[in-house]
């Protein structure tokens, strides 16, 4: 019988043997590859972790009962409470003024670009310390600094001696230094959202400032925040350097009692363990604000340790 015009043939039918069919239960199970390599390379990293772990931990140079007394003696609390201090200060006015100096850099006014361009440039290129020095030693160049009309009468002057201590040094020289690279943080994670955002903020009416405030700021977080956490990390070990300017920073702080009891590497250690224990707080910290601003732009959030933790225990115990 042929079938109208326009419609498909009918398909023949198949005949299928129950005998054939094996249900699901007596399928052969699948078996992941076994990679032997990946696990040897697993023990040898794990062998050389013990071997270092060992070695620290019984070597007697290290003296840990000097460790453990000195962890949280006063003068290791107070020159651990300035360093945090300096950190968050100095990473607060460098944003405040990054965040302008990046917006000067993407203006159109050439002046501000230009401005804005040389003054990262500046600060980029010179060490650290040399800004440092150089703000500590500012009186041998500006004896007194004053408020007045240019070319004119003065109406306020301070001598810098008594003016730049070694602390309000450090802040200075430390939030130059930081404005700098935060200008280039924020610049990038600007230019990192798509101009199709702005182009549909005109479209709409929509100011250059609401903008900026509304829309763009708010997308180039994700690539801001990752940055932004590994430049706090580096400015917490970074106000170590302080220490040449006599600031009572946590370094500065060990190195005073070593000075006087010559345990150098136990009081080094306590620094070090300190730093350790801060930048695991913060890295910690960072992770979730990571996470937070990754909402909308992936299906599912990334899972948080505990999470983690929780899906391998689940899977060792199936």
């Amino acid at each position: 019988m042929v079938p109208p015009s326009g419609t498909a043939a009918p398909l023949p039918a198949v005949s299928v043997d129950s005998s054939t069919v094996r249900p699901e239960r007596d399928l052969p199970p699948v078996v992941p590859r076994r990679r032997v390599g990946r696990w040897l390379t697993a023990a040898v990293a794990l062998l050389v972790f013990a071997m270092v772990v060992n070695s620290v931990v019984r070597n007697r140079a290290f003296q840990w009962e000097v460790v453990g007394q000195y962890v949280t003696t006063a003068a290791v609390l107070d020159g651990l409470l300035l360093t945090l201090w300096l950190t968050a200060v100095v990473m607060v006015l460098g944003f405040l003024l990054g965040i302008p100096l990046a917006v000067m850099r993407l203006s159109g006014n050439p002046v501000l670009g230009s401005l804005s361009w040389g003054f990262v440039w500046i600060f980029r290129s010179t060490p650290l310390l040399v800004q440092l020095l150089f703000w500590f030693n500012i009186g041998a160049l500006y004896p007194t600094l004053g408020l007045g009309i240019p070319f004119g009468p003065q109406f306020v002057s301070v001598q810098t001696v008594n003016l730049f201590g070694p602390t309000l040094t450090a802040v200075i020289g430390l939030t130059l230094h930081e404005a700098a690279y935060a200008a280039e943080v924020v610049r990038g994670g600007i230019l990192s959202v798509d101009a199709g955002q702005t182009e549909a903020a005109q479209a709409l009416g929509i100011g250059r400032g609401r903008t900026l405030r509304r829309i763009v700021v708010p997308q180039a977080m994700r690539s801001i925040v990752p940055t932004a956490g590994n430049m706090l990390i580096g400015t917490l070990k970074g106000t170590s350097i302080v220490s040449v300017l006599a600031v009572h920073d946590l370094l500065y702080s060990v190195q005073l009692v070593y000075n006087q009891t010559y345990q150098v590497v136990p009081l080094l250690m306590v620094a070090t363990l300190w730093y350790i224990a801060v930048t695991t707080v913060l890295s910690t910290a960072q992770y979730y604000v990571e996470r937070h601003y990754a909402r909308g732009s992936a299906r599912a959030l990334p899972p948080t340790p505990l999470q983690r933790l929780r899906a391998r225990l689940g899977a060792a115990r199936a």
